[in-house]
């Protein structure tokens, strides 16, 4: 076998030079011992993937509780499609495929039980504290100071690269990031924004067609909807592969275009964009965003999704008051050993929950 050393100069030659190289460069905050055979964001991965933190996801809404139906989304299989989603994109484009992986399969870690509704109560729980809830940054959290694996440092000490995709990680759902990096992001974790937008985009198509809300029919009415149904047609394939293939591809295109016309050749010269490089094209962007209000207004908005978002915020807000006012073992040995305050402690243990925990855990507390 070939030395990792070997193995890394051979693996770079491969990439583009604007990608980031596989043996990283920004390094991690608690120097170690790099492993025998894998890669840098290799290890990174596999740590993030035998974390708790995401095992539990398999059990956290995507837009349907969880239990609701077996072939319906979760957020971990939304996470598995986003991953793979953006190995593809990156080994297309001569990017760094395995750093894409790692933060693609880290940016939902953070979420909440009942998925956006449980993010929207859990902010405004907050509130009266001056602080504010949001998943990307919550993410951060479970990496660099809530899981353990070690008793040398907190969190995984993962690399900065991962770190910094998790800070600047933002899609449509999301709040303007708070980041605290000044240079652009990677191309690798700019793959992953939108990486995100194609899977939930595709995924939530298909669900909600599953969930007899609304038909392909209705879908073909919008522009990116019916060139989707007549390339699923002519090909004898599934409207979500056709989704995620037109979008990719005009991504490929765009991205190509854009690091062209701003001068890309090297990865400083990424670092230094004051603009986003990873891109649909115009007309797809609009395109994309008439079939995003079409799915607000037929399935995120729909009765029977609205119905189950009032139950999770139900429980996620009278679980945050019972906690703040008794709070059990569990919180307050999380506030121990983090050192936080009390509504971060609750915050972050009710944030942990898998959507069963929590519905158990409100049963429990409030003995219905």
């Amino acid at each position: 076998m070939r030395s990792l050393p070997d193995r890394l100069r051979w693996a770079n030659t491969l990439l583009q030079p604007f990608a980031v190289p596989h043996d990283g460069g920004l390094g991690r905050v608690h120097p170690e011992r790099e492993d025998a055979t894998r890669f840098p964001f290799q290890r990174d991965r596999d740590r993030i993937i035998h974390t708790q933190a995401f095992r539990r996801i398999k059990h956290k809404t995507q837009v349907f509780i969880a239990g609701h139906g077996d072939h319906y989304r979760t957020r971990i299989t939304h996470t598995l499609e986003v991953a793979q989603i953006s190995r593809d994109i990156a080994r297309t484009l001569g990017l760094n495929e395995d750093l894409a992986e790692a933060i693609a399969l880290a940016h939902d870690l953070g979420h909440t039980p009942f998925g956006h509704a449980g993010e929207a109560v859990m902010q405004d729980c907050l509130k009266p504290f001056g602080k504010s809830f949001e998943h990307n940054e919550q993410s951060l959290r479970i990496v660099t100071l809530l899981e353990k694996r070690t008793t040398t440092y907190p969190g995984l000490n993962l690399n900065r690269e991962i770190l910094e995709g998790l800070m600047r990680h933002r899609t449509s759902h999301d709040c303007p990031g708070r980041g605290r990096v000044s240079r652009s992001p990677s191309l690798e974790a700019q793959i992953v924004n939108l990486a995100d937008e194609i899977a939930y985009t595709a995924h939530d198509t298909d669900d909600g067609i599953r969930a007899k809300l609304f038909d392909s029919r209705d879908v073909a009415r919008t522009d990116l909807g019916g060139k989707a149904l007549k390339k699923s047609r002519l090909n004898g394939t599934e409207l979500r592969g056709a989704l995620v293939d037109l979008l990719v591809s005009d991504l490929y295109l765009e991205t190509e275009k854009r690091l062209k016309r701003h001068r890309i050749q090297d990865l400083d010269d990424v670092y230094a964009a004051d603009v986003p490089l990873v891109v649909f094209s115009p007309s797809m962007a609009a395109s994309l965003r008439e079939l995003r209000r079409f799915l607000w207004d037929h399935l995120y908005l729909s009765s029977s999704v609205l119905r189950q978002a009032a139950r999770g915020k139900r429980i996620v807000r009278e679980l945050f008051a019972a906690y703040m006012a008794h709070p059990p073992r569990k919180v307050i040995e999380l506030r121990r050993r983090t050192g936080s305050t009390l509504e971060e402690a609750v915050k972050d243990f009710i944030a942990g929950m898998t959507d069963t925990y929590a519905i158990e855990a409100y049963r429990k507390a409030f003995r219905c």
